[in-house]
């Protein structure tokens, strides 16, 4: 591929992810033929639909092209009424993380203009924040090697190494500088743990602040996961860049997406240092599929994290512009009352919503 020009596999997935890929899709097409850029896109199977068909819920081919593309697009995958012999779920997506490496979970929290936020407080419009997860280890890295002894106790494990530590602490510390100079004001990175009551928290602890003593250009603090709980909910907009082990950035990345408005104006990313897969926070949704009603928004805005981190990666401004023609189009088309989607009480669906965040951004 050229320098402006870039392989991506698009995995639409199960249920709505079929639906906010495709206008996620339309908005990316939008924002190409405005740029000096382009995307040849490969369409992946997989999910728990296929799981059920074919015994496989990615193949090896799929796995491939994942793995030879410049970014991952991913809708959704996953549904309730489809398990494995063990009670699990089928879950490309964390095979994914853990194939390719994929350490750090990115969840931006941001209030937008128009959107009912859960707070009360004026200051509740000033939400913005970014968790970080951390996605090969902690309590997920006992997935599919817990045991159950004598069918009267189960045992998973907690792992947390030095290795992965570090990478994702200095990934922290590398957004919050980024973040602080689009913001105006000092970074500051909270790693949240557990560290009075676990060895694992206390060592994961020890190394963030190892990894902190030579980031003299951003703070660094800790809070612990149950006092962090009570704050999101007192003072969320005090917060900058969370750091945090896997369960505790599920848990808290639920939570931060109720602050906002709900999960369909939720993003992510997992990213590791050569593959990155960007995904709605939201899952299949199996209760609405079909009917068109879903918010494409957290998709929308995943593509939109997938431009900036393929700029940071290659050096583009037109990547970066184009990321942020599609922000600014979303909190435009919202601010302005041009739509209302469904999870927030509104009529407007999935296309519709597609068609308005598109026309912001052919006439700002």
């Amino acid at each position: 591929m050229s320098s402006n020009s870039f392989q991506l596999a698009v995995m639409p997935g199960d249920g709505i992810g079929q639906e906010v890929m495709e206008a996620a899709v339309a908005v990316l097409d939008a924002v190409e033929a405005r740029h000096d850029f382009s995307f040849s896109k490969s369409y992946v199977s997989g999910g728990s639909r296929q799981y059920k068909e074919t015994g496989v819920a990615m193949t090896e081919d799929a796995f491939e092209a994942a793995e030879k593309a410049d970014a991952i697009l991913f809708g959704a995958m996953g549904l309730p009424d489809i398990r494995h012999p063990d009670g699990t779920e089928p879950a490309p997506q964390l095979d994914l993380r853990f194939r390719m490496g994929l350490y750090a979970g990115l969840r931006p929290i941001r209030a937008i203009p128009g959107v009912p936020l859960a707070l009360a407080s004026p200051r509740a419009r000033e939400i913005d924040f970014a968790l970080v997860r951390e996605s090969t280890e902690g309590l997920f890295a006992s997935r599919g090697k817990g045991t159950v002894e004598d069918d009267t106790v189960a045992k998973d494990t907690m792992v947390i190494t030095r290795g992965v530590t570090e990478r994702v602490s200095r990934f922290s510390f590398d957004l919050a500088k980024r973040r602080s100079e689009r913001r105006n004001r000092k970074g500051v990175v909270t790693l949240v743990d557990k560290s009075n009551a676990f060895l694992s928290f206390a060592f994961m602890r020890k190394v963030f602040f190892e990894v902190a003593g030579r980031q003299a250009d951003v703070e660094a603090r800790q809070h612990s996961i149950d006092a962090m709980a009570l704050d999101l909910i007192r003072k969320p907009w005090e917060f900058d860049v969370l750091l945090t082990e896997n369960m505790f950035g599920d848990i808290l990345s639920d939570l931060g997406a109720g602050l906002v408005g709900g999960m369909g104006f939720a993003p992510s990313a997992d990213i590791g240092d050569e593959h990155a897969l960007f995904q709605p926070c939201h899952g299949s949704a199996p209760d609405i599929a079909g009917k068109g009603i879903a918010n494409p928004v957290a998709m929308i805005l995943s593509a939109a994290m997938m431009l900036d981190w393929l700029a940071v990666r290659h050096g583009s401004s037109r990547l970066s512009e184009a990321a942020e023609e599609i922000e600014t189009a979303i909190d435009a088309a919202f601010g302005a009352g041009a739509v209302k989607s469904f999870d927030i009480g509104g009529q407007d669906g999935t296309s519709a919503i597609a068609r308005a965040v598109i026309e912001k951004i052919k006439n700002p």
